[in-house]
């Protein structure tokens, strides 16, 4: 944190040099006057968008990627030298860091809401809250207890950590007077273009605060005092929330130029292909867990989320059109240099195209929260309501994906739309999947279809859910011998950074352990016995 408050404006030239122009904010977060709005929401949206999309800008890394490993969406590719801290779990101080772009970014948000202020503009001040409300639970639920009230106090270059519940419980504050804000500015200057998420539709920004609360919310589903947050929700119940019809997605003006690499969507810039037609993340295959869920749900998305390939020769059914893949660690694949060709990728149904928008928290993400808040009784309407919710977000899901069936017997053949494929897949009478057929655990089906629904854009959510939940039931560890730990880790260490410049406060948080040291709402021991 020390670093971070001397040099922000350093680490923002470095870190963002290669990005397009909409990145760059070059100018000092510290020195408000010397920048405006508009620049500022432009900047600070991006990272934003950026970061759970797998682009850290500061450490070169895909961020958030070894969820999708230890969670089964992905498997590393076979043919690769071995990566231990996705494999094997053997993590330190310097894996999976997002540490310095969330409070790089925080620090830019947090200047551009005291220009809000000073400017006298509401509405930009109101965004500013909700944007650090969402980068503050990130950040509480990869380390749980930071720095937060003493943050941006540049008298302090030493911050105390603040626990996580207590930053949880102010995050619920500062959404809600995010939200008040903006019904008592109904004559105040909004954004335009310079909002890249919502164009300033200040409807919008209520609805993805109302939805953050309401995920903030249901993180701490299994502590007491859960039942008593129904009255915090009902606070705002009224302004509603992001839905199958309006989501938070960022778009800057993201394009494939082969002139100036970078100005791509972020998870095509981690994922993708860059402008000579390379791939950009070779290692991401497909991870059989998951293929398997999706054979035995019938799910369609499956060549929407993952590529198809040819069974190689000397296979049962060589030639034959398939999504293949492999379980994280497979000793056997993992020296099969000749199998990395047949294994299946990142889906269509994903990687759309270079300019595709940035998810930041999609409509079924949302519909998915408000099926289990409904049947918790955080908001009203029961189970009925939670079907409704239910449905329309896998509905939103298959949409997003273009997930169809074929229809039968037609050749050449011809598909549903997505809208009618969605029914015909939710109404099966698969447990985890119709919600008849799952009234014995509502809570199991909801988890298990938004962990097929958040595979790719979401993969932090997806590892949220699993440590709130244990679900989806059985996720594997990695087959790797040299694997250590008895379970998945459920959590990172801190970052080394904040042991060279503010090591009295780190190490006052204690000794912390990967597969021990649990964030404050994760209590839910049924994820230790999942991975296995």
């Amino acid at each position: 944190m020390k670093k971070i408050t001397l040099i922000i404006a350093a680490i923002s030239a470095i870190g963002l040099s290669g990005c397009k122009k909409y990145l760059d904010q070059s100018v000092n977060p510290n020195s408000p006057s010397v920048t405006t709005l508009p620049f500022s929401l432009t900047g600070t949206e991006s990272i934003m968008a950026a970061i759970p999309n797998g682009l850290a800008q500061i450490t070169p890394t895909n961020s958030y990627v070894q969820y999708g490993y230890w969670m089964g969406v992905w498997a590393v590719s076979s043919g690769f030298i071995v990566q231990p801290n996705l494999s094997q779990y053997v993590t330190n101080t310097n894996d999976f860091q997002v540490w310095t772009d969330l409070y790089l970014n925080l620090s830019n948000i947090n200047s551009m809401q005291q220009l809000a202020v000073a400017q006298k503009s509401p509405n930009y001040q109101a965004i500013a809250m909700i944007m650090k409300a969402y980068d503050f639970q990130q950040l509480v639920d990869n380390y749980n207890d930071v720095p937060y009230s003493q943050a941006f106090n540049t008298s302090n270059l030493f911050p105390a950590y603040d626990k996580g519940p207590a930053i949880y419980a102010d995050l619920l504050k500062q959404l809600d007077a995010a939200i008040a804000l903006i019904n008592s500015s109904s004559s105040a200057a909004v954004p335009a273009g310079d909002d890249v998420i919502f164009g300033g539709n200040m409807t919008g920004w209520k609805k993805f605060a109302n939805s953050l609360k309401l995920r903030i919310i249901m993180r701490q589903s299994n502590l007491a005092g859960f039942s008593a947050l129904t009255a915090e929700m009902a606070t705002t119940l009224s302004e509603g929330f992001l839905d199958g019809t309006l989501e938070a997605d960022a778009q800057p003006g993201y394009t494939l130029n082969d002139a100036h690499g970078g100005q791509e969507s972020p998870f095509w810039l981690a994922y993708g292909t860059n402008q000579n037609g390379n791939a950009e993340n070779i290692l991401v295959k497909a991870n059989t867990f998951e293929i398997n869920m999706l054979h035995g749900f019938n799910d369609p998305r499956l060549t929407a989320l993952y590529t198809t390939v040819q069974e190689p020769e000397g296979t049962a059914n060589a030639g034959a059109t398939v999504v293949r893949g492999l379980y994280l660690g497979d000793p056997q694949l993992s020296q099969d240099t000749n199998a990395a060709g047949s294994l299946s990728a990142i889906g269509p149904g994903l990687l759309k195209s270079a300019s595709m928008p940035a998810v930041v928290f999609s409509g079924y993400e949302s519909l998915f929260l408000q099926a289990e808040a409904a049947v918790d009784g955080i908001i009203p309407g029961g189970t009925g309501a939670a079907k409704g919710y239910y449905e329309a977000a896998i509905t939103a899901s298959f949409i997003a994906t273009g997930a169809e069936y074929q229809v039968p017997g037609s050749s050449p053949a011809a598909y549903y739309t997505p809208l009618e494929s969605a029914p015909m897949y939710y109404n099966q009478n698969k447990a985890n999947v119709g919600w008849n057929a799952s009234t014995g655990n509502l809570e199991q089906a909801i988890i298990t279809q938004k962990y097929i629904a958040l595979n790719g854009y979401s993969l932090f959510e997806i590892y949220n859910d699993w440590r709130r939940t244990g679900y989806p039931l059985n996720v594997p560890r990695s087959l790797d011998e040299a694997a250590i730990g008895t379970n998945i880790p459920v959590r990172l260490y801190y970052p080394q950074i904040e042991f060279n410049t503010n090591g009295k406060n780190v190490a006052a948080e204690g000794t912390i352990d990967p597969f021990s040291s649990r964030v404050f709402w994760d209590t839910n021991t049924g994820s230790d016995a999942s991975a296995h």
